[in-house]
């Protein structure tokens, strides 16, 4: 895991876990808008969430009510309250596909 620009670890300081009839499901995280713009994030970015044990694509959502430093999650399994995770924005134009990496040693012919 690398991270090209500064990016400090995030405090979860709730979790929310929603049921099948609610209106709002999904893997979210929430992030105030200082800590969106120092991450280079935007609202309703997709971004990968790396926890303690796993890491997961989630959707953020830009929250003034989030104290600085923390996040709230919303549906990631292994992330519980009082870790601390990061967030590493994707980029479309720099993914590449779902696809097993290249053998060591391959080269493609040119």
């Amino acid at each position: 895991m690398t991270f090209d620009a500064y990016n400090p670890p995030l405090h979860v300081v709730q979790f929310i876990g929603s049921r099948r009839g609610d209106a709002e499901r999904g893997p979210e995280v929430r992030i105030q808008q200082s800590e969106a713009q120092l991450r280079a994030i935007n609202d309703g970015d997709l971004v990968w969430l790396y926890g303690p044990r796993r890491h997961d694509l989630v959707s953020v959502r830009v929250d003034d009510g989030v104290p600085r430093g923390g996040a709230v999650v919303r549906d990631v399994a292994g992330i519980a309250v009082t870790e601390f995770v990061r967030l590493l924005r994707v980029d479309a134009k720099d993914r590449s596909p779902l696809t097993n990496p290249p053998p060591l040693g391959y080269r493609e012919r040119k």
